[in-house]
């Protein structure tokens, strides 16, 4: 199979689908790899490190999408890429589809294969090509909650883990998920007040066993949300709902009665967010303020920290494109049924139902599509 890396164009956004070690990987099963010109400086690995792999470089991603029958990418195709997008043509990356109608009509139209990183399961239900985003962004939105508490930044003044004599600052997270554990024990281990919620109560039995003692886990409902949230210094949202549109949790006249200088962290905004008044920022521009309350939107997080994350991910990502490029997408997904389940769209059938039901769009069950 021909596989294609591309740069990618989002702001701010430095990782990159496949590392060299990834291209000598598929080089070595006997597969071609174009890899697109600087696809992967932005963690410093140049065109001569692809090449060196076993990568052709070409020069732009046109040519990539024109004679690639497999793309891997780290985000969701931008309007500049929907017209480079073939029938056939297998796109295996975030596609975040629930949060972006358009990108969903682009892809359908296109006749492409879309596999959603973010749907891929395990056998026992968890999310291997999200967890390690997830534990980025966790740590990462505690990291940069931390940073915007300070009055220079806009926040309150305050200091998370506090010091002797004077209160740390209150934590709320919303989710008690990859991302909500993961922040959960960096604001922890800063020394923060933390409450953690979740709506499943052996998730909470679990986290309660294994979190520190200040870290207190509470049962998910409005009320208590809205009750934690007027005391929270630090209010993170890391709901995850697979495949689909994050609930709103918090309303906009709860955010208008927080602490003036509080800071939210949405980490749920690449699926539309659980807070009402957040939006999708950019690393460049990564708060405002609502009601005097300052918000971080960075839609793509983990894009900060490259090496880190673009390392995680391909770990994570590579045996997937091995087994892709391989079989095929019909003998790979036929084989795999937790791979199955990244299978979103199929030359212009939508084949994930949460979408179907979120944008009432005529469900395919992808078993049907395996031949």
């Amino acid at each position: 199979m021909i596989v294609g890396v591309i740069r990618e164009i989002k702001d701010d956004e430095n990782r990159v689908g496949l590392l060299p070690a990834g291209v000598e990987a598929l080089v070595t099963a006997g597969h071609t790899v174009l890899a697109e010109t600087c696809c992967g400086s932005g963690i410093n690995f140049e065109d001569e490190d692809y090449a060196a792999a076993g990568a052709q470089i070409v020069s732009s991603a046109e040519e990539v999408f024109a004679r690639c029958e497999m793309v891997v990418k780290v985000k969701e195709p931008l309007p500049q890429e929907w017209p480079l997008m073939r029938a056939g043509q297998i796109l295996f990356t975030y596609f975040h589809f629930a949060a972006s109608r358009a990108l969903t009509d682009a892809c359908l139209e296109s006749g492409a294969i879309c596999i959603a990183y973010e749907t891929v399961e395990t056998p026992d239900g968890l999310l291997p090509l999200l967890a390690p985003m997830s534990e980025v962004a966790g740590r990462m939105a505690v990291q940069e909650g931390a940073k915007y508490l300070e009055r220079a930044m806009g926040g309150r003044g305050i200091l998370l883990g506090g010091v002797p004599g004077v209160a740390p600052a209150n934590v709320v997270i919303i989710g008690g998920g990859m991302v909500g554990t993961e922040a959960a024990k960096m604001a922890a281990g800063l020394g923060a007040n933390v409450s953690l919620f979740d709506v499943s109560i052996p998730r909470l039995r679990y986290l309660d066993d294994v979190m520190p003692k200040n870290v207190t886990t509470l049962y998910s409902t409005l009320a208590a949300i809205r009750e934690k949230a007027l005391q929270a210094d630090l209010l993170i949202g890391a709901v995850l709902l697979k495949g689909a549109k994050a609930p709103t949790l918090v309303p906009r006249t709860v955010v208008a009665q927080m602490k003036k200088g509080a800071v939210i962290v949405d980490v749920a905004v690449d699926q539309g967010g659980c807070i009402e008044t957040t939006h999708p920022t950019t690393h460049q521009n990564p708060t405002y303020f609502v009601d005097g309350v300052l918000h971080y939107g960075v839609a793509n997080m983990p894009g900060a920290v490259p090496h880190t994350s673009t390392a995680a991910l391909t770990n994570a990502t590579l045996p997937y494109v091995l087994s892709l490029a391989k079989k095929g997408w019909k003998k790979a997904l036929k084989d795999d049924a937790g791979l199955r389940k990244g299978l979103n769209i199929v030359e212009g059938k939508l084949t994930y139902e949460p979408l179907s039901e979120e944008f009432n769009i005529p469900f395919v069950a992808p078993e049907s599509l395996l031949g």
